[in-house]
Parts: C-alpha cells; sequence; structure tokens
C-alpha cells in the first residue's frame, strides 16, 4: 500500500513539473487574459451604469461570450459589443 502511494507522489510530481514546463512559455499569454477579461467586464459595468443614467437604451449583458470577446480582443472588443447592440436597438 505504501509503494502504490509514493509511486503516486512521484507520478503527480512528474505531471506537474511537465504542466509548468508546458505552460511556462504561455503563462504571460494566459495572464495577459485573464487581465484584459477582467477590466473589460469591470468596463461594461459600469459602461452600462453611465448609460442607464443617462438614460440611454443600449446595454450589453455580462455573460461568458462578452467575457470572452472582451479578454481576446481588449478595449476595441468592448466598442464592438456596444456596437453590434446599438444597431440591434434601431
Amino acid at each position: 500500500m505504501e509503494r502504490f502511494g509514493g509511486m503516486a507522489v512521484i507520478l503527480g510530481v512528474c505531471v506537474i513539473v511537465l504542466l509548468i514546463g508546458a505552460f511556462g512559455r504561455k503563462i504571460e499569454w494566459i495572464i495577459n487574459f485573464v487581465l484584459r477579461a477582467v477590466m473589460g467586464t469591470i468596463g461594461i459595468y459600469f459602461l452600462n451604469s453611465f448609460l442607464f443614467s443617462r438614460q440611454i437604451a443600449v446595454m450589453v449583458g455580462i455573460n461568458p461570450m462578452t467575457v470572452l470577446t472582451s479578454g481576446i480582443l481588449g478595449f476595441p472588443g468592448i466598442i464592438v459589443l456596444y456596437g453590434i447592440n446599438f444597431f440591434k436597438v434601431l
């Protein structure tokens, strides 16, 4: 029984080391995506609040698709979302 536990720990450490090596180069891309997605979601929230206070009926919902769009495209993605929504309202 102890032998199996020791082998599982060694195998787990090897998998973690391999994953760190595989994602080590791409970690900057992942951090960049997450930061843009979070900042884009915050931006959508505050822009929705601002437009609501001005009684403008163009609001973008916060859902996985809009978070992905703002995470991939950044600020231009937010503008695209509002542009699509604006033309949908017309």
